[in-house]
């Protein structure tokens, strides 16, 4: 019937919409924000709640107070640690969400859906940009990545004495805040594996959560380092095709000027030829 000829039809004409929508969807670029959406989550959330754990293990079993004054003791340097984090998920976030539009505009199947584009000298220099900005923040997730280690050793080694206590039980092994820099070195700030202190804590869940959360930290530091390298290698694949389709664009304006020109000759050949048989 009529009906069914107009439901076939309207189907078919929703699937090919659907299918264009899809082909100008930037899976790669998608793939790399995910990506790095998931590696920032990480590494912030994980951070700050591994952080406020270091707070609570150091005044609950090292002993460590406050400083009274304003001075750049451990506690205001883990402050400064959290407010960045909170500057690096936002900055973050918005960074994915420039390069997903640079991705959509310069996916080839978005100039097969909206028609042919001009590429610009200012369009090309917001590739580069993303590209030497891309690169930098690569550099830059990779020196976190490597700070991010540190307190995953140091943890490390507690952690570890703590699951081997029955070892370690003749010999009386210390920890001493001193030669991590955390305490100056007029502050006595020690841990044995003897005092009640260090077999409260490692019967505590703070040490174990805070170890943990900042193994998480530094996998996410590390999927934010692979995101920026898949960045680079989309942003390099679109550079080259916004540099082949500058040549191409500059190919056919020149071809359809000699076109042009051409067919004036040939016009006004013809209105010649014309005049002199008239």
């Amino acid at each position: 019937s009529s009906e069914d000829l107009l439901f076939m039809f309207s189907c078919t004409g929703c699937s090919e919409c659907c299918l264009k929508c899809l082909s100008g969807i930037p899976y790669a670029s998608l793939i790399a924000t995910i990506l790095l959406y998931a590696g920032v989550a990480l590494f912030c959330g994980c951070g700050h709640e591994a952080l406020s754990g270091t707070v609570t293990i150091l005044q609950t079993y090292f002993d460590v107070v406050r400083s009274p004054v304003d001075a750049l003791d451990v506690f205001t340097m883990i402050d400064i640690f959290k407010y960045v984090i909170y500057g690096v998920a936002a900055a973050f976030f918005v960074y994915g969400i420039l390069l997903m539009v640079e991705g959509f505009f310069t996916t080839g199947a978005i100039r097969d859906l909206y028609g042919d584009f001009k590429i610009t000298t200012c369009g090309r220099c917001v590739s580069a940009w993303f590209i030497m900005l891309t690169y930098i923040f690569m550099l830059a997730w990779l020196g976190v990545t490597a700070f991010s280690s540190l307190p995953v050793f140091m943890y490390f080694n507690i952690w570890n004495t703590c699951q081997n206590t029955t070892l370690v039980e003749s010999s009386n092994l210390c920890f001493d805040l001193r030669q991590f820099g955390i305490v100056s070195i007029g502050e006595e700030k020690k841990l044995c594996t003897a005092s009640e202190n260090f077999i409260k804590m490692c019967e505590s869940n703070e040490l174990d959560l805070t170890f943990h959360l900042f193994v998480c930290a530094l996998a996410g530091a590390g999927a934010a380092v692979i995101a920026m390298v898949h960045y680079l290698m989309v942003l390099s694949a679109n550079w080259a095709y916004v540099k082949d389709a500058c040549r191409m664009q500059k190919y056919e304006d020149i071809k359809s000027k000699e076109e042009q020109e051409l067919h004036d000759i040939h016009s006004t050949r013809s209105k010649e030829r014309l005049n002199a048989y008239t």
